[in-house]
């Protein structure tokens, strides 16, 4: 059956950088936002712009997303022969690993064939944003363009983490330049592609051939083909968007969410939220409660403590005379009493125990691992063998000082 355009989920990512909260679960699978995963983004997205058909690349510790995912129910999309979510780990193409992005939609050329795609979407795996990909199809088809690039500017000190591009006053794209040193603009690549499924596949069949490409979308395969005769075109993408792939900015984006300054709205009645339903019930998320002052907190915890503009998410019991600020506490955390805990993220799972002190600082944030016990630290007291030490050398000291 043919599609009109079909998407390509890149989940496979080990995400260095979010460690150690990556440490036994892929990027895409970090909880966000009260009782979401990171992937449940683009999931969601595809959802609502009505594409039916998503292959789901996975590596990196496959199992924690092919548990969530399961079989596609949470998304109204179960599998079936002509559309749905499909898991498409590496370990099924017959291969030890994907060797980069480009090199893992080579190794699936089969899957998209299946489904005769005039148009294909890749799609990045750990981004927090609401995208309506039928603008940027729209945009694409009305371009009469071989690829679309989604693109948004980025402030000039941050420019350098991404690949950045000009364009001309006919949105086609120039200049391409994937984390330049010194960034000749701040058009940034938000890693979202739309190509035409006979021109990527072209491509992506003469990549795997040169030994000496990484096989990566913005390294090898978008220069390749602004070396080409056919032009390129850049989709400017006006809202919210966050590349989650550091603690701060992890930690920043669910700031975002608690910010009256911004346009930012998870909970979008016009733009829904598809997850995995949890093992506790799944309930609102109160922007305010008794205990908490401008925090997003789940309804399915237990909070005797005191809050203040923090994210707390399911499952999370929180102890008497506790105090929570400027922080994230991922599902299923059980902090103890007279816990003090500011500036930090807290991962799924973790145990706090009574009296311990957690505090980032304005530069850095701290993070506690998944399923890590954090005792409070002992009061070190001198022993009494140092205490007659130090009273014997003090009367020392003393007598030498009359007889002088």
């Amino acid at each position: 059956m043919k599609n009109n355009c079909i998407a390509m989920l890149l989940a496979g990512g080990e995400g260095r950088r979010l460690s150690p909260l990556t440490s036994k679960q892929a990027k895409p699978a970090v909880p966000f936002g009260g009782h979401y995963r990171i992937i449940d983004f683009p999931l969601s997205n595809c959802v609502n712009s009505g594409i039916n058909t998503i292959g789901v690349l996975t590596q990196y510790e496959a199992e924690s997303l092919h548990e969530h995912i399961g079989e596609g129910e949470a998304w109204k999309l179960p599998r079936t022969d002509d559309n749905g979510i499909s898991m498409l780990p590496s370990y099924n193409v017959g291969v030890d690993e994907y060797l980069g992005t480009a090199d893992a939609i080579f190794k699936n050329i089969d899957y998209v064939d299946a489904h005769e795609p005039e148009n294909v979407l890749i799609l990045s795996g750990d981004h927090i944003y609401h995208m309506d990909y039928r603008e940027m199809l729209d945009f694409h088809v009305n371009s009469s363009t071989s690829a679309t690039i989604s693109v948004m500017p980025v402030p000039w000190e941050e420019a350098h983490r991404f690949g950045v591009m000009s364009r001309d006053d006919q949105s086609r794209i120039t200049e391409f330049a994937e984390k330049p040193a010194k960034p000749a603009s701040n058009l940034a690549s938000m890693g979202i592609y739309l190509f035409k499924w006979s021109f990527l596949k072209k491509y992506l069949i003469d990549d795997a051939k040169n030994p000496n490409s990484s096989h990566d979308f913005g390294k090898d395969v978008i220069p390749k083909m602004l070396a080409g005769t056919e032009s390129l075109h850049a989709f400017e993408f006006k809202g919210y968007w966050r590349d989650v792939g550091t603690i701060h900015s992890l930690w920043e984006a669910h700031m975002d969410l608690l910010s009256n300054s911004s346009d930012w709205q998870l909970m979008n009645e016009e733009w829904p939220m598809y997850t995995r339903d949890l093992r506790t019930k799944i309930g609102s998320l109160k922007p305010q409660a008794k205990q908490g002052k401008n925090c997003m907190i789940h309804d399915g915890c237990s909070l005797e403590g005191t809050a203040e503009s923090s994210v707390i998410f399911n499952g999370t019991e929180i102890g008497r005379n506790a105090k929570i600020k400027d922080s994230v506490i991922m599902p299923n955390v059980k902090i103890g009493r007279n816990v003090i805990i500011e500036r930090a993220i807290i991962g799924e799972g973790a145990i706090i125990k009574d009296g311990a002190v957690i505090k980032g600082s304005t530069s850095e944030i701290t993070v506690v691992a998944p399923n890590e016990i954090v005792a409070a630290k002992p009061i070190l007291r001198p022993q009494p063998s140092r205490l007659l030490k130090e009273v014997y050398d003090n009367t020392a000291r003393l007598r030498a000082e009359v007889s002088s």
